[in-house]
């Protein structure tokens, strides 16, 4: 089969490589995916370029998220999957080489989940590390029905399906952008507020927007970037989740005000996670798709052999959505 692999870290030009591997065969539990669709994330860029986290093997197939048709099982799982249109997430992660730029994968079961026919396959391929991190961000700490969730870089990857989640479980969102044109996608989306970050006082909006109260939970795309503000939003035994830190990898905590507040953070990594709640996750966004039209958004589509370019649309930042390699091309 064709494959994208990479030897060793570094720039993608210099690195990723298209050629030939052997079609991999499912062991027990595992089912084989030929794959339509990957999704490439920021966090399969990173692991690519380095030179942390260091390479668990000497090759890695990239990327971790895709979409496809199971064509093979293995021991222990039931033939009615083959056939079936899946998405999956975590290929390449947790003691695994193989990742999704390719024509096949096999993997556990545990890591697939149908996809309804009104889905595309790339559209399948943006929902799994970005989703299954949304849903995590959401629900952490409890039901958001009837609560207020303030939701930072809302028309990201993940923000945007957090922002579409938390709607569809029944909280009030407020979404922060940094543009007109992200503020009409986090609407869009189903934000009940948008504030832009660059030209309004967050916090103080966030206050006015909730007669002072603050919010019961936020979800954080720059923790230690946005954590002053943070504090000032939300409201007294209330949460945050975070899911990444890159304006202060190292912040300093007020852990006094927290304590006096009963202020929650939780902290996660998606392949780290609780397995019940990767599983909840899985169930919840196969609902959350086969109940209505979402907006599952593709940024840009490159053929498997453009691979590196692919990689270098993630790393300039710009996107809005994910970027979606065409294995079949």
């Amino acid at each position: 089969m064709r494959a994208v692999w990479y030897d060793r870290q570094g720039p993608a030009s210099e690195v990723l490589v298209c050629g030939e591997l052997p079609t991999p065969e499912p062991g027990n539990y595992e089912v084989r995916v030929k794959l339509e669709a990957a999704g490439v994330n920021p966090s399969d860029a990173g692991r690519r370029r380095g030179p942390a986290p260091a390479m668990e093997y000497p090759r890695v197939v990239t990327c971790s998220d895709g979409a496809g048709v199971v064509d093979r099982v293995g021991q222990m799982v039931s033939d009615s999957w083959v056939g079936r249109r899946v998405w999956l997430y975590n290929g390449q992660r947790n003691g695994r080489w193989m990742g999704t730029a390719a024509e096949c994968i096999a993997l556990n079961v545990e890591l697939v989940t149908p996809l309804p026919e009104h889905v595309s396959f790339a559209e399948g391929a943006t929902l799994g590390i970005p989703g299954m991190t949304a849903h995590y961000c959401v629900f952490v700490a409890g039901s958001v029905q009837g609560r207020t969730l303030l939701v930072t870089g809302a028309a990201g990857a993940v923000g945007h399906y957090a922002v579409q989640l938390a709607k569809w479980a029944g909280a009030t969102v407020i979404a922060t952008v940094s543009s007109e044109t992200k503020a009409a996608r986090a609407r869009a989306g189903g934000a009940d507020h948008v504030i832009n970050y660059r030209t309004e006082d967050v916090a103080a909006r966030v206050r006015d927007i909730t007669g002072g109260e603050g919010v019961d939970h936020v979800v954080d795309v720059d923790f230690g970037g946005n954590l002053t503000a943070t504090l000032r939003c939300v409201r007294a035994n209330g949460s945050v989740a975070i899911y990444a830190s890159n304006g202060d990898r190292t912040p300093r905590l007020p852990v006094g005000e927290l304590m006096q507040r009963n202020v929650s953070l939780y902290p996660m990594s998606l392949p780290g996670s609780p397995h019940a709640a990767r599983k909840r996750a899985q169930t919840d966004i196969g609902s959350w798709i086969a109940s209505g039209q979402r907006m599952l958004s593709v940024a840009a589509r490159f053929p498997l052999y453009e691979a590196a370019a692919a990689h270098e649309a993630v790393e300039r930042g710009d996107k809005v959505g994910t970027v979606v390699i065409d294995c079949a091309r």
